[in-house]
């Protein structure tokens, strides 16, 4: 199956899980269809934008980061991050993430659920 960009579904989310500013998804698959994936999305955040702290139980997700730089509360641990990177968090663990750059920061958000 191939899932052509134009046929993907966006949104825009705002103040996500008690963030600032505007979170923009694009739908890479239709996770409805598919077992244990309860997000497969790139995400972008323009500057000063972020998703709160929030907990993962019973799923792990994964941040990709495609572009930009940034910050996330890695369970209340601050870390940089920037292109390259990848962020897990799982088994009862908690994160945020902030657009901390000029740019905007692009990632693949991958929840996997078990």
């Amino acid at each position: 199956m191939v899932v052509q960009r134009g046929e993907m579904k966006t949104e825009v989310k705002e103040k996500m899980r008690d963030g600032e500013g505007s979170v923009y998804f694009t739908h890479l698959v239709d996770c409805e269809k598919e077992k244990n994936i309860r997000m497969l999305a790139e995400l972008t955040l323009p500057p000063g934008a972020s998703i709160g702290y929030h907990r993962h139980d019973r799923e792990t997700e994964y941040y990709i980061i495609l572009s930009g730089t940034g910050e996330v509360d890695d369970n209340g641990v601050p870390r940089p991050v920037k292109a390259g990177d990848s962020v897990i968090t799982g088994n009862g663990a908690s994160h945020s993430i902030k657009n901390t750059g000029n740019t905007p920061l692009v990632f693949h958000a991958i929840i996997v659920t078990y």
